[in-house]
Protein backbone atom coordinates (compact mmCIF):
# COMPACT_ATOMS: atom_id res chain seq x y z
CA UNK A 1 0.00 0.00 0.00
CA UNK A 2 1.20 3.49 -0.70
CA UNK A 3 0.93 6.42 1.66
CA UNK A 4 -1.84 8.85 0.73
CA UNK A 5 -1.10 12.55 1.16
CA UNK A 6 -3.47 15.50 1.46
CA UNK A 7 -2.80 19.15 2.29
CA UNK A 8 -4.85 21.51 4.44
CA UNK A 9 -3.40 25.04 4.69
CA UNK A 10 0.18 24.55 5.90
CA UNK A 11 -0.42 21.13 7.45
CA UNK A 12 0.40 17.94 5.58
CA UNK A 13 -1.69 14.86 6.46
CA UNK A 14 -0.44 11.42 5.49
CA UNK A 15 -2.13 8.05 5.96
CA UNK A 16 0.44 5.47 7.05
CA UNK A 17 -0.79 1.84 6.90
CA UNK A 18 2.17 -0.15 8.32
CA UNK A 19 5.19 0.07 10.57
CA UNK A 20 7.43 -0.17 7.49
CA UNK A 21 5.60 2.80 5.97
CA UNK A 22 6.05 4.73 9.24
CA UNK A 23 9.80 4.06 9.15
CA UNK A 24 9.87 5.16 5.49
CA UNK A 25 8.11 8.40 6.46
CA UNK A 26 10.74 9.00 9.16
CA UNK A 27 13.47 8.51 6.53
CA UNK A 28 11.73 11.00 4.19
CA UNK A 29 11.49 13.61 6.96
CA UNK A 30 15.17 13.09 7.85
CA UNK A 31 16.06 13.88 4.24
CA UNK A 32 14.56 17.36 4.70
CA UNK A 33 16.21 18.45 7.95
CA UNK A 34 19.41 20.31 8.70
CA UNK A 35 21.29 21.55 11.74
CA UNK A 36 19.27 23.71 14.10
CA UNK A 37 15.95 22.01 13.38
CA UNK A 38 13.52 21.08 16.15
CA UNK A 39 10.89 18.41 15.56
CA UNK A 40 8.15 17.74 18.08
CA UNK A 41 6.55 14.31 17.92
CA UNK A 42 3.25 13.53 19.66
CA UNK A 43 0.66 10.79 19.79
CA UNK A 44 -0.81 8.24 22.19
CA UNK A 45 1.09 5.22 23.49
CA UNK A 46 1.55 2.68 20.73
CA UNK A 47 0.86 5.18 17.94
CA UNK A 48 4.21 4.64 16.27
CA UNK A 49 6.38 7.49 17.59
CA UNK A 50 9.39 5.24 18.17
CA UNK A 51 8.91 3.57 14.78
CA UNK A 52 8.94 6.97 13.07
CA UNK A 53 12.01 7.95 15.14
CA UNK A 54 13.74 4.73 13.99
CA UNK A 55 13.16 5.65 10.36
CA UNK A 56 14.32 9.20 11.10
CA UNK A 57 17.54 7.79 12.58
CA UNK A 58 18.02 5.53 9.55
CA UNK A 59 17.54 8.56 7.32
CA UNK A 60 20.36 10.30 9.21
CA UNK A 61 22.58 7.24 8.81
CA UNK A 62 22.65 6.54 12.55
CA UNK A 63 23.96 3.02 13.09
CA UNK A 64 22.88 2.67 16.72
CA UNK A 65 19.33 1.45 17.38
CA UNK A 66 16.77 4.16 18.11
CA UNK A 67 14.75 3.18 21.17
CA UNK A 68 12.22 5.13 23.14
CA UNK A 69 14.13 7.44 25.49
CA UNK A 70 11.49 6.96 28.20
CA UNK A 71 13.93 5.73 30.82
CA UNK A 72 16.88 7.91 29.84
CA UNK A 73 14.90 11.13 29.06
CA UNK A 74 17.36 11.99 26.28
CA UNK A 75 19.74 10.11 24.01
CA UNK A 76 22.36 11.67 21.75
CA UNK A 77 23.36 9.92 18.52
CA UNK A 78 25.58 10.83 15.58
CA UNK A 79 24.92 10.37 11.88
CA UNK A 80 24.89 12.35 8.61
CA UNK A 81 22.48 14.76 6.92
CA UNK A 82 21.29 14.15 3.35
CA UNK A 83 24.05 16.50 2.10
CA UNK A 84 26.70 14.34 3.82
CA UNK A 85 27.43 16.77 6.65
CA UNK A 86 27.68 15.48 10.23
CA UNK A 87 24.38 15.22 12.11
CA UNK A 88 23.98 15.13 15.88
CA UNK A 89 20.52 13.87 16.94
CA UNK A 90 19.17 14.64 20.41
CA UNK A 91 16.15 12.35 20.96
CA UNK A 92 14.15 13.52 23.99
CA UNK A 93 11.13 12.10 25.79
CA UNK A 94 9.62 15.18 27.41
CA UNK A 95 6.24 13.52 27.79
CA UNK A 96 6.83 12.45 31.37
CA UNK A 97 8.93 15.40 32.50
CA UNK A 98 7.15 17.03 35.39
CA UNK A 99 4.83 14.10 35.94
CA UNK A 100 1.56 13.29 34.24
CA UNK A 101 -0.46 16.17 35.62
CA UNK A 102 0.48 18.73 32.98
CA UNK A 103 -2.31 20.96 31.82
CA UNK A 104 -2.08 24.02 29.64
CA UNK A 105 -0.87 27.06 31.55
CA UNK A 106 2.24 29.04 32.38
CA UNK A 107 2.99 27.14 35.61
CA UNK A 108 3.21 23.87 33.70
CA UNK A 109 5.37 25.49 31.00
CA UNK A 110 7.72 26.87 33.66
CA UNK A 111 7.96 23.45 35.35
CA UNK A 112 8.84 21.79 32.05
CA UNK A 113 11.44 24.44 31.21
CA UNK A 114 12.98 24.05 34.69
CA UNK A 115 13.32 20.30 34.14
CA UNK A 116 14.77 20.77 30.66
CA UNK A 117 17.27 23.24 32.19
CA UNK A 118 18.29 20.72 34.84
CA UNK A 119 19.08 18.27 32.02
CA UNK A 120 20.95 20.90 30.00
CA UNK A 121 18.39 20.66 27.21
CA UNK A 122 17.15 24.23 27.48
CA UNK A 123 20.36 25.51 25.87
CA UNK A 124 20.02 22.95 23.07
CA UNK A 125 16.53 24.26 22.33
CA UNK A 126 17.52 27.93 22.52
CA UNK A 127 20.70 27.64 20.48
CA UNK A 128 20.64 24.41 18.54
CA UNK A 129 24.08 23.70 17.11
CA UNK A 130 24.85 23.81 13.41
CA UNK A 131 24.89 20.04 13.25
CA UNK A 132 22.22 19.28 15.88
CA UNK A 133 18.63 18.18 15.29
CA UNK A 134 16.27 17.78 18.24
CA UNK A 135 13.50 15.17 17.99
CA UNK A 136 11.32 15.63 21.06
CA UNK A 137 8.44 13.35 21.94
CA UNK A 138 5.87 15.55 23.63
CA UNK A 139 2.18 16.26 23.80
CA UNK A 140 0.72 19.17 21.88
CA UNK A 141 -0.02 21.48 24.81
CA UNK A 142 3.19 23.42 25.34
CA UNK A 143 5.19 23.16 22.15
CA UNK A 144 5.05 26.90 21.41
CA UNK A 145 6.96 27.65 24.60
CA UNK A 146 9.70 25.22 23.66
CA UNK A 147 10.58 26.17 20.10
CA UNK A 148 9.12 29.05 18.07
CA UNK A 149 10.28 27.37 14.85
CA UNK A 150 9.51 23.69 14.65
CA UNK A 151 7.99 20.84 12.71
CA UNK A 152 5.17 19.31 14.72
CA UNK A 153 4.46 15.67 13.91
CA UNK A 154 1.16 14.38 15.32
CA UNK A 155 0.36 10.65 15.02
CA UNK A 156 -3.16 9.34 15.49
CA UNK A 157 -3.82 5.63 15.60
CA UNK A 158 -7.38 4.42 15.17
CA UNK A 159 -8.40 1.25 17.00
CA UNK A 160 -9.38 -1.98 15.25
CA UNK A 161 -13.06 -1.08 15.52
CA UNK A 162 -13.06 1.05 12.38
CA UNK A 163 -15.30 4.05 12.64
CA UNK A 164 -16.07 3.45 16.32
CA UNK A 165 -15.03 5.77 19.09
CA UNK A 166 -12.05 4.41 20.98
CA UNK A 167 -12.81 3.39 24.51
CA UNK A 168 -10.35 2.74 27.33
CA UNK A 169 -10.46 -1.01 26.76
CA UNK A 170 -10.03 -0.93 22.98
CA UNK A 171 -6.89 -2.70 21.83
CA UNK A 172 -4.54 -1.17 19.31
CA UNK A 173 -3.20 -3.37 16.55
CA UNK A 174 0.48 -3.43 15.60
CA UNK A 175 -0.27 -2.48 12.01
CA UNK A 176 -3.25 -0.58 10.76
CA UNK A 177 -3.83 2.88 9.47
CA UNK A 178 -2.22 5.78 11.27
CA UNK A 179 -2.85 9.38 10.38
CA UNK A 180 0.27 11.55 10.59
CA UNK A 181 -0.13 15.32 10.45
CA UNK A 182 2.95 17.46 9.93
CA UNK A 183 2.54 21.10 10.93
CA UNK A 184 5.38 23.42 9.90
CA UNK A 185 5.73 26.43 12.25
CA UNK A 186 7.96 29.44 11.66
CA UNK A 187 9.94 30.85 8.73
CA UNK A 188 12.41 27.94 8.62
CA UNK A 189 9.58 25.56 7.69
CA UNK A 190 7.80 27.76 5.10
CA UNK A 191 7.21 25.76 1.94
CA UNK A 192 8.00 22.43 3.65
CA UNK A 193 6.88 19.48 1.53
CA UNK A 194 7.59 15.76 1.44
Amino acid sequence: MSMGTTRDANAITIEVPTGDAMRALGRRIAGQVHGGDVLLLSGPLGAGKTTLAQGFGEGLGIAEPIVSPTFTIARELDGRFADGGPAHLVHVDAYRLGGSDYAPGQAAVNRLLDELESLGLDEELEDTGDDTVILMEWGEQMVAALAPERLEIHIERPTEAAGAQAGPDDELTSDGMRVVTLVPVGPRWEGFTL
